[in-house]
């Protein structure tokens, strides 16, 4: 930080020390929450389990691109895939994060909730690099009692903050209650926003991975990114007294362990989190 009022000639060696600083901001005010400011809000993780299909089975194995075929299977890991072997793991992240059974799970999450309250807004956050956004948006479009907001790739910053204010405030008029009550963000929108004081409910599509395979990966960002989606909602100011957070984990059409079990159980390791929130300091 103590180089950020040095004078720097090089107009990109400012922008990304800037960014940096902006990075530590928006993490050390994530991590520094008063805690007397959160007392008596109960934080519920739930994660709630759906079986693919066997036609997604067979999806989920052929997406493993660059594997052998003795070697693919359900439980097959990130670190299977070896980025200097050729090894595509994005195309079955991609696959992973389409699969319909969860987008049947999500409609189910978000019609559970809304159940309970029909005025409630939900929040759902998701991987922007393998299009997990527009997934779940898709899914959630193509269910005509639901729909959702999404930011459009044409979409001004002013188109965006509009839609975030529609779940920033409360609903006024009659056309506010009229619109869809699901925010599908994607992960690099995490770091601050303020959506506590209209949403307690919060939904992560898919769990985090970022890294081409091989030892690639970095476990302690993904669950601090995660912690930074969780954090827009289990925030001071939050008027609920509790804040629900939901992991879609589909399993394989018997109940085979998948990524998705696997990343869910990385990216919530009582170790992985401490070191992600910094906690020992």
């Amino acid at each position: 930080m103590s180089n950020f009022l040095e004078p720097k000639q090089s107009r990109e060696i400012r922008k990304n020390i800037y960014a940096k600083c902006q990075d530590y901001l928006d993490f050390a005010c994530c991590k520094n929450k008063n805690e007397e400011d959160m007392e008596g809000i109960e934080l519920v993780e739930e994660v709630s389990a759906i079986r693919m299909s066997e036609e997604e089975g067979v999806l989920y194995k052929s997406s493993q691109s660059g594997i052998s075929p003795d070697s693919k299977g359900f439980g097959i890991k990130a670190e299977d895939f070896d980025p200097t072997a050729g090894h595509d793991i994005s195309r079955f992240l991609r696959q992973n994060a389409r699969l319909a059974s969860r987008g049947k799970k999500l409609i189910q999450l978000c019609k559970q909730i809304l159940e309970g309250d029909e005025h409630t807004k939900i929040v759902v956050f998701a991987d922007g690099r393998i299009s997990a956004g527009h997934a779940a948006a898709d899914f959630l479009r193509n269910e005509e009692s639901l729909g959702c907001t999404f930011f459009d790739e044409n979409d001004s910053v002013e188109e965006q903050n509009k839609k975030l204010a529609w779940y920033q405030y409360a609903d006024v008029t009659v056309e506010d209650k009229k619109r869809p009550r699901v925010l599908v963000l994607n992960f690099a929108h995490a770091a601050g926003l303020n959506l506590q004081a209209e949403c307690n409910n919060l939904i992560l599509f898919s769990p985090l991975y970022i890294g081409d395979g091989g030892t690639t990966s970095d476990s302690v960002a993904d669950a601090s990114t995660e912690l930074q989606a969780i954090g827009r909602v289990f925030r001071p100011g939050q008027p609920k007294s509790k804040v629900n957070v939901y992991r879609i984990h589909v399993q394989g059409p018997n109940g085979e362990e998948c990524l998705d079990g696997q990343l869910i159980r990385r990216n919530t390791d009582e170790e992985t989190i401490q070191m992600a929130v910094n906690a020992d300091d």
